[in-house]
This record gives C-alpha cells, structure tokens and sequence, in this order.
C-alpha cells in the first residue's frame, strides 16, 4: 500500500471515530443536563451554561483529530 494511501484511510478512520465518540459524549452531556433540569428547574441556567461548555470541550476533539487527518494526507508524499 502507498503510503498515500495509507495516510488517507488512517485520516478517515481517525475522523469517523472521533465523529462517533464526540456524538456518543454530546448525547451524555445534553441527556443528564436535561435529567438535572427536569429535577431542579431552577437551577437551568447554570445547568445549561456548564451543559454549553462541555459541549464545546467534546467538540474540540473531533475538530482536532480532522486537522491532524488533513495534515496527514498532504504532507505524506
């Protein structure tokens, strides 16, 4: 196999893992923001505020990890 070739494939996979764990984390994250609102209402601001930033922080991986697949593929000659 080329190593282009190679680089590609791992960009893909990397990219589609990383896809499906933040999907997985996302889900984890606004699920129990949800429960904590159902159970104190007024507590939703600061519940929602705190859900916004994990959101973000699960984010940045995906973000990353297809930066690191761009690379990858052009710089793999």
């Amino acid at each position: 196999m080329n190593p282009q070739a190679a680089a590609a494939l791992g960009a893909g996979i990397a990219a589609g893992l990383a896809a499906l764990g933040a999907s997985i984390g996302n889900g984890n994250v606004i699920s129990k923001t949800v429960e904590g609102i159902a159970r104190q209402p007024e507590a939703k601001a600061t519940l929602q505020s705190t859900m916004f930033i994990g959101v973000a922080l699960v984010e940045a991986l995906p973000l990353l990890s297809w930066v690191v697949g761009l690379l990858l593929m052009f710089t793999v000659k």
